[in-house]
């Protein structure tokens, strides 16, 4: 399986994610399967000539496409030329080398939420004109249009996260390569329904803190972080917590709050990332799924009979109170 990627206006945070995967590498990994990278402009040693020699060879039909991965948004300033980010030596635009290579994929996979919908990039009132491959934001319509699909027929594969997680990047291109992604694979964004089937609340750590609604009011106390540090876990789609960064890690269990990062528009909350907006004290974002007069009456009961080994370990950056065995040895 040949793979083209290249890389858009971003930070380049999602090739280093790629690069942390573990238990094979990502190198090791494209090896064993079968997935030949004819470029990448971190990874590749080509540069200059060599380098462009490949993008033309793929042009002209002379190489065969199966994956065009795309990391970070598409520029289209200034006016819809995309002249803001040219493609060094090529005399043309990112956005024009997108659109030219796309229609000769088997695939095109937008890595990162940048490539899928615009990202951190499109921010603000986004000057550079930043949208995604085929999203622009949570609309349909981005570099490329509604109606796009690749050789394979399925539309722009959308691998969000910011940073996408290593292991959604290679589990999306072993099932491409191994002709297992199924026609019911993505969601509503086209995002990979393997990992956009789950919240990022499940398994999160704080969630015995989350059940009696025991709440941390400052970063890096223990309690749940929904009701005062903006922490929208419960909303937001990923597997974070169940298959943990770099074989341990998430931002929840790190002490930060979820921030929505594999949705469209999260770079442009109401509010700062760890402030959470309230309407007469309760809070906007509450559980997708769950009826707001249901939720505040558990959240009341919950509160009640919150047990005093929660409550102030809730309050702490460290456990105060060890939990007890049920009966105390005499």
């Amino acid at each position: 399986m040949n793979l083209l990627w290249l890389q858009s206006a971003g930070c380049g945070g999602c090739t280093m994610s790629l690069l942390c995967a573990e238990d094979p590498n990502a190198l090791e990994l494209f090896e064993d399967a079968g997935i030949d990278i004819l470029w990448h402009p971190a990874i590749s040693e080509a540069t200059g000539a060599e380098a462009r020699g490949v993008l033309e060879s793929v042009l002209a039909g002379e190489t065969p496409l199966d994956v065009l991965c795309v990391e970070g948004s598409i520029v289209t300033g200034p006016r819809g030329t995309g002249r803001f980010h040219m493609l060094s030596g090529t005399g043309r635009s990112m956005l024009e080398w997108c659109r030219q290579l796309a229609p000769l994929a088997e695939d095109v996979v937008a890595v990162g939420t940048c490539a899928a919908f615009g990202g951190i990039t499109a921010a603000g009132n986004n000057p550079a004109g930043a949208i995604g491959l085929q999203f622009e934001g949570a609309h349909l319509g981005g570099a490329l249009p509604e109606s796009f699909r690749s050789r394979s027929g399925r539309p722009v594969i959308n691998v969000a996260g910011c940073p996408t997680h290593p292991d959604w990047v290679t589990e999306t291109l072993l099932l491409l390569a191994g002709g297992n992604f199924g026609d019911d694979a993505l969601d509503s964004f086209n995002r990979p329904r393997f990992y956009t089937d789950h919240l990022v609340h499940h398994a999160c750590p704080k969630n015995e803190y989350y059940e009696y609604k025991a709440s941390a009011r400052h970063l890096s106390e223990l309690g749940c972080m929904m009701e005062h540090l903006g922490c929208i876990g419960t909303q937001a789609v990923g597997d974070c917590n169940i298959r943990p960064w770099n074989g341990g890690g998430s931002c929840t269990r790190g002490g930060y709050p979820c921030i929505a990062c594999t949705s469209p528009e999260f770079e442009n909350p109401r509010t700062t990332f760890t402030e959470t907006p309230k309407v007469a004290g309760i809070p906007v974002g509450l559980p997708s799924d769950m009826p707001k007069a249901w939720f505040m009456a558990l959240a009341s009961l919950s509160k009640a009979a919150t047990p005093e080994r929660i409550d102030r370990n809730a309050k702490s950056d460290r456990i105060e109170v060890p939990p007890k065995p049920k009966r105390e040895r005499t």
